[in-house]
């Protein structure tokens, strides 16, 4: 590998040269903060010959290079010339403005004009509303993340460099006839402190040894998503060989599945997960070595075909209003709660067993009872109990992921799934421990972290008693039926007044019927407007705490030993 290095400054290197983005490098994703940090390093400061650290190329063709290490600041360079280009053309120095676009778009050897700075992933909007001098775009784009980081950043840019020349509109000691001339000299100060910023020049033979420069650069030090790490991997094994490049454009397809959905969800866990549910269960720190050492040049296309496939259930799971029919509404209410319970241990055995539902391995109702014992499972053990697990849990889960991925037929997918159910009966915490642990789930007006749970159990009580309510789930209100005023009166504390054992559903109507009253008036309103009116409120006619709490109890067993019973 031959490797070339000289010390240069911005000015030198975007004038004797043409650069270009390739396909393995990450969209521009600089944020506010980023660009405030350089706009203070770089021209607040006013450090003459800043350094900005190393650049890495390789050779693309005489004074053609592609851009390793470096293209978030090269772009980040470009949009700020565009800026002060465009200023000095709103001031009418025609001549400056034209100087600076030289840095940003000359003609080549064969006359042609051509960009200084050529990327694919945000064409054309990078080249058409940023780069180009003086013409409107004739182009509309579709602006997706990197487009948006872009006007970001043009925009940010545009204001700062605006503000300093607004203040010298604003200052009285310079004379009205000078303002001008002092604004062309602020914008050439500015300009002059972006072009003398030094850095290292570094220059590779060929693209191949770019991807192992790229690699090694970002293993270490500050790490580079694993995302990119992979991308490049990808990129290195399944290179363009026509006009259509396939893999970029499966990976792209892949990133914006991610990208898209409602749900907090990104792609260093999709891939993560994808390998644990498939292959082999290792941290995500170890995962690109792992990755790196199987997936060879004659594999690399089927492992992205994988990808590209295994991130629409990975969305599926998380965002469980995207892909699933109406006759599947099941699973995807169990899936909403395990989102609800906050876990990413079971992600590999629900994709798994996804995976082998789209494929005809397994059946509907199979997969539907699956993943509502999962559900059930970390309902006790996990929202209620809070149990912790050593590590045992994901281990299992993965395991049981892996052998699903790998299993030859339906009997044996079946098979492998009743010895997971059987598992998972087998490490529910207790009847007791679950009993001591529901009595303290509580919601009030001022202790509500717990009430979409709250919601839950109310829902799945509901549903197992067939209560009748007038209007959907969603539009329901908790009740309390000793009202919360009563806190501090009779006994009545605040995990008694919150705890499940005080609650119930009512819709908004009765809601503000009752609103304040005592037991009694909620208990007749509820008869005489033809309410489903629970057994444990008919056969009452005394409320006190220590009936909130037996109550309670009661919900508990039978939340134990029929509703969440796996």
């Amino acid at each position: 590998m031959k490797i070339e290095s000289k010390d240069t400054d911005i000015e030198s290197l975007l004038d004797g040269s043409y650069f270009y983005i390739p396909r393995f490098q990450r969209p521009y994703s600089w944020d506010d903060d980023n660009l405030n940090d350089f706009w203070n390093d770089t021209i607040s400061s006013k450090t003459e010959d800043y350094f900005i650290g190393s650049m890495v190329v390789y050779r693309k063709g005489k004074q053609q290079f592609g851009v390793v290490d470096g293209q978030q600041r090269l772009t980040t360079i470009t949009i700020l010339l565009c800026v002060i280009r465009d200023h000095f053309l709103a001031l009418n120095s025609k001549d400056l403005a034209e100087g600076i676009h030289q840095l940003v778009e000359r003609k080549d050897r064969s006359n042609k004009n051509e960009f200084v700075l050529k990327t694919e992933t945000s064409f054309p909007y990078f080249q058409e509303h940023i780069q180009k001098f003086n013409e409107d775009a004739e182009i509309d784009v579709d602006i997706k993340v990197e487009e948006k980081n872009l006007k970001n950043a043009h925009a940010l840019f545009f204001k700062l460099v605006s503000s300093l020349l607004r203040s010298i509109d604003l200052d009285t000691t310079i004379n009205e006839d000078e303002k001008i001339d002092v604004k062309i000299n602020k914008l050439i100060e500015i300009r002059d402190s972006v072009l003398n910023l030094n850095l290292i020049f570094i220059k590779l033979d060929n693209e191949d040894d770019a991807y192992l420069i790229f690699e090694t650069l970002n293993t270490r030090g500050k790490d580079l998503a694993l995302t990119d790490l992979v991308k490049n991997h990808f990129s290195k094994h399944l290179k363009n060989r026509g006009e259509v490049d396939a893999a970029k454009l499966k990976w792209e397809k892949m990133l914006g599945t991610i990208h898209n959905s409602s749900s907090d969800i990104g792609t260093d866990n999709f891939i993560y997960h994808f390998w644990s549910s498939r292959y082999e269960a290792v941290t995500l720190k170890k995962l690109f070595p792992k990755i790196k050492k199987h997936v060879t040049k004659a594999r690399a296309k089927s492992y992205l075909d994988a990808l590209l496939k295994d991130s629409d259930i990975y969305r599926s799971i998380h965002e469980p209003s995207y892909n699933w029919q109406k006759n599947e509404v099941e699973v995807s209410r169990s899936l909403h709660a395990i989102q609800m319970f906050k876990l990413s241990q079971p992600t590999p055995a629900i994709m798994a067993l996804v995976r082998a539902y789209n494929e005809g391995k397994i059946k509907y109702k199979r997969l539907r009872d699956t993943i509502s014992a999962i559900e059930k499972f970390h309902f006790i053990f996990t929202a209620i109990t809070s149990s912790r697990s050593s590590g045992g849990i994901s281990a299992m889960y993965s395991s049981f992921a892996i052998k699903i991925f790998e299993s030859k037929d339906s009997q044996h997918a079946s098979q492998l799934i009743d010895e997971f159910v059987k598992k998972l009966r087998d490490k529910r915490p207790s009847l007791e421990e679950f009993k001591v642990a529901f009595k303290e789930v509580v919601y009030t007006n001022s202790n509500s972290k717990q009430k979409n749970l709250v919601r839950y159990i109310l829902e799945k009580f509901s549903i197992n008693y067939g209560y009748k309510y007038p209007v959907d789930f969603e539009d329901l209100t908790i009740e309390h039926l000793a009202p919360q005023n009563k806190t501090g009166q009779d006994d009545w504390t605040e995990s008694s007044i919150g705890c499940l054992g005080n609650l119930i559903f009512l819709d908004q109507k009765a809601n503000g019927a009752v609103d304040t009253k005592g037991f009694h008036k909620k208990k007749e309103y509820l008869i005489e407007n033809d309410y489903s009116v629970p057994d444990f409120i008919l056969n009452c006619d005394i409320w006190t705490p220590d009936k909130a709490l037996e109550h309670a109890e009661d919900m508990a067993n039978v939340a134990y030993n029929q509703i969440w019973k796996i």
